[in-house]
């Protein structure tokens, strides 16, 4: 029986190790949980990345979960960058989380839906050390209801 078990565990690795190197662009990625999928307009999203080579070239993409319970079909977002520094700069991003016909877009079963959306192709950090993103809702409504995560991913471009 024990030799049943050991087996079991390393097939278990190799599938973790396996499906580590299926996603090997991946730089950083976080997500953030959006308690009771209710949003409040003064809630950022925070995520710090730690940059070290000022050369390479990023893509940078929002992770987004909705619910059934979205009302609306797209999602405006303000993202704001700031730089080792200090200097700020502020992004406003529209985000299409239903087809025109209401369908929801994205993958996922039953009632929540994962959209990724490229926000920068090819972006470039400027000064090695920490950036800032921060990630607030942009909908005009001081509650919003059904997005459950919100998150950033940046990918490695190779040369």
């Amino acid at each position: 029986m024990p030799l049943n078990r050991n087996i079991l565990i390393g097939l278990l690795f190799l599938l973790v190790l396996f499906l580590d190197a299926c996603d090997s662009k991946r730089f950083y990625e976080e997500n953030k949980t959006i308690g009771n999928g209710v949003w409040n307009v003064h809630q950022e999203a925070s995520f710090q990345v730690d940059i070290a080579d000022s050369l390479a070239l990023y893509d940078v993409y929002l992770n987004v979960r909705n619910d059934g319970e979205y009302p609306y079909s797209n999602l405006y977002l303000f993202i704001h960058t700031t730089v080792p520094g200090g200097r700020t700069a502020t992004d406003t991003v529209e985000c299409q989380l239903a087809a025109p016909d209401g369908k929801w877009t994205g993958s996922g079963v039953g009632n929540l839906k994962f959209n990724r959306f490229l926000f920068q192709k090819g972006m470039i950090f400027p000064r090695k050390g920490r950036y800032l993103f921060e990630i607030e809702q942009a909908m005009r409504v001081n509650v919003l209801k059904g997005i459950r995560d919100i998150g950033i991913r940046l990918e490695k471009q190779s040369r």
